[in-house]
């Protein structure tokens, strides 16, 4: 066993959160929770009192308490707190307090503070306008919108009322917004006029009338400005017109409002929609409730992550992925959330260490490529800036590399929680991901999530320890999806995640759980690699030719030859790097003494740019398919489309 990069003092165990929770669940129990593996087993094997436990710490706000934790004895159809009533956007504005909620910083714009009780004005003013303008329970709310303070608004808004809200980043392409809400009909547009990214401004104007032109659900755009002053003096502004097509987002803050009549609900009305990548085929259109959201969020935020009220927590993340939603949830422990809306590397790399310096910054949460760029450029965060409030780093969207971890403690911050977390939009929220009691091991994450019965199955659906495997679940949660959006006999839904395992969900990555109680990911089991039959996760790959000083990204897929597979490696290299014969060869011999033979490509090749999902994940299905020949359904999913016509033009080298 390798010894951990990292472990937690005694003091920082004692005053955690999660042993606070060990200890409230011994006495309950009567039950020894010696271990964090103590505590997992139970909330596994007892998953009823487990949640239950969670819905008593959290302090839920409910008009009607539940009359039944769970019903039904299958993973599907399970019905989580039936007859609790209750209202999301009440349980994230519970703090109506000075504190501060919001911190907002932008490429372009003076920095924005909001306090709890200004948040919850605002969130009264627009929900009011918003009944005005005929939304009601049910009703669907849509955000085309940046990460700024007007969309946690516009949300809490629309959830207060009981309608469901669903957002994407303005970045997508006109086919890839209408893809997404022109499935669901939203009756309510928020969309942002321009914004700023890398230096360019960006006007969204043609493309929201676009988007009204061809969505017939939406009766009104609310337009957000590129500037709005939140501070000073209210400007008078025209009043509410609902005939007009067009509104702005000052004409819904100049409704009087008082306190903010909460719809009450049940748990498992819908709050979000949510979407498949859509790499694959028209994003599947995920629904998640109020409850489920609330509960495991909370779990996450609080347990895993050790967030208090003095935090200060961000994330840097789109509209469009669920780590915006992740993090908006921080309002229901009463942190505050930093946003920043722009490109990390603008002006350069140092700006987001700048901003955690600046703002007392305690939990960062980013993504391995930022970690990998901030490497490749050689800073040296620890010796620059001061960063003495960072307590936690919390890392997703692909798995994060040894040498991810090693960067971490060597050049940003030696005591320091460096948390890679895994989940995704299907659920919400996380399968694994950090403790602040354990230590952590380089290469995994810390552990299995409380309540989520995490296992690696082999093809036969033997549960494996220390075997690679498919990752499943095989006992239901409180965050499944309710259902998808216009799959009324659920059939997208059974085939997303049941089709393989009878009653287990199979959620599509390849992992390890490791000797230590860790889980090692090794990619999406859809793209595994099969060379002779041995099965190899692209994130075995990765972490050893991204290691190297002169690749700045790279792809891996599997061809089809021969009824074998064999691998082909794209890489892109630092500038003025060229990808001849010996660096290929440096490259498989690398290959070859970290991993083993059956890893080494058969052909590399030198492109631009990898090609990635909105949310920044390498679209590895896409690229295999043009290897091998398939059409691509739909290129819109990417926020670099064009990057796959460089693959079109090395077809024909790859039978050379």
């Amino acid at each position: 066993m390798n010894p951990p990069i990292w472990s937690p003092s005694r003091e920082r165990i004692d005053n955690s959160n999660m042993a606070h929770f060990m200890s409230y669940i011994e006495k309950l129990t009567g039950r020894k929770m010696s271990t964090y593996n103590d505590l997992y087993d139970w909330s596994v094997t007892d998953i009823e009192k487990f949640w239950k436990s969670i819905w008593d710490i959290s302090g839920i706000i409910n008009s009607k308490g539940y009359d039944k934790i769970l019903t039904g004895n299958k993973m599907f159809g399970a019905k989580w707190f039936v007859g609790a009533k209750l209202n999301f956007a009440e349980n994230l504005l519970k703090y109506n307090d000075s504190n501060t909620a919001i911190i907002s910083s932008r490429e372009d714009a003076p920095q924005v503070k909001l306090t709890y009780s200004e948040l919850y004005e605002f969130v009264s003013n627009v929900a009011e306008s918003l009944k005005i303008l005929g939304v009601r329970k049910g009703d669907r709310v849509a955000g085309f919108i940046t990460n700024i303070p007007e969309t946690i608004i516009s949300m809490l808004a629309t959830t207060s009322i009981g309608a469901i809200w669903s957002s994407c980043s303005p970045d997508f392409g006109l086919k890839g917004v209408l893809d997404r809400f022109g499935q669901i009909q939203p009756k309510i547009l928020f969309a942002v006029e321009e914004y700023q990214y890398n230096g360019k401004k960006i006007d969204c104007r043609e493309k929201i009338k676009r988007i009204k032109a061809n969505i017939p659900g939406i009766e009104k755009v609310i337009l957000i400005p590129k500037f709005f002053n939140f501070g000073g003096k209210k400007v008078p502004v025209n009043p509410i017109n609902k005939s007009a097509n067009y509104l702005y987002f000052s004409q819904l803050l100049n409704v009087t409002s008082g306190k903010i009549k909460f719809e009450q609900l049940p748990f498992n009305h819908p709050i979000y929609i949510m979407y498949s990548s859509g790499t694959t085929g028209a994003p599947k259109c995920i629904v998640h409730s109020a409850g489920g959201t609330l509960l495991q969020h909370f779990k996450e935020l609080s347990l895993h992550t050790n967030l208090k009220r003095h935090d200060i927590i961000t994330y840097y993340t789109t509209c469009g992925w669920m780590m915006w939603n992740w993090l908006v949830s921080s309002l229901s422990i009463g942190a505050t959330i930093f946003l920043y809306d722009g490109n990390p590397a603008y002006p350069n790399l140092n700006i987001i260490w700048r901003l955690i310096e600046d703002n007392k910054i305690t939990v960062f949460g980013t993504s391995p490529k930022y970690l990998s760029a901030c490497q490749k450029a050689d800073l040296i965060p620890k010796r620059d800036y001061l960063l003495f409030s960072l307590h936690t780093i919390l890392s997703t969207g692909s798995p994060l590399s040894v040498e991810n971890f090693q960067y971490v403690y060597d050049k940003v911050k030696s005591d320091v929680q460096l948390s890679s977390i895994s989940g995704g939009t299907d659920i919400i929220s996380c399968f694994m991901l950090g403790n602040p009691i354990l230590p952590v091991y380089p290469g995994e994450i810390q552990c299995r999530g409380l309540g989520m019965k995490v296992e690696a199955f082999d093809p036969q659906g033997n549960s494996k320890l220390n075997e690679k495997g498919e990752l499943v679940c095989t006992k239901p949660f409180p965050s499944m999806p309710v259902y998808f959006w216009n799959d009324p006999e659920n059939k997208k839904y059974l085939s997303a995640y049941f089709k393989y395992y009878p009653n287990i969900w199979r959620h599509g990555d390849y992992i390890k759980i490791t000797e230590n109680g860790g889980i090692v990911v090794y990619g999406r089991s859809d793209a595994t690699l099969n060379p002779k039959g041995v099965r190899i996760g692209t994130a075995e790959i990765y972490r050893i030719v991204d290691a190297m000083d002169e690749v700045i990204d790279s792809v891996v897929v599997g061809e089809k030859w021969n009824n074998d597979i064999r691998i082909i490696l794209f890489v892109v290299l630092k500038k003025s790097i060229i990808l001849n014969d010996n660096l290929i060869g440096r490259i498989k011999a690398t290959i070859r003494n970290s991993a083993t033979p059956r890893h080494v490509p058969y052909k590399i090749f030198q492109i631009s740019e990898v090609p990635r999902t909105i949310s920044g994940k390498k679209v590895e299905i896409a690229v295999s398919k043009i290897i091998n020949g398939d059409n691509i359904d739909n290129k819109d999913a990417l926020s670099n489309p064009r990057s796959l016509e460089q693959f079109n033009e090395i077809l024909p080298l790859l039978s050379k």
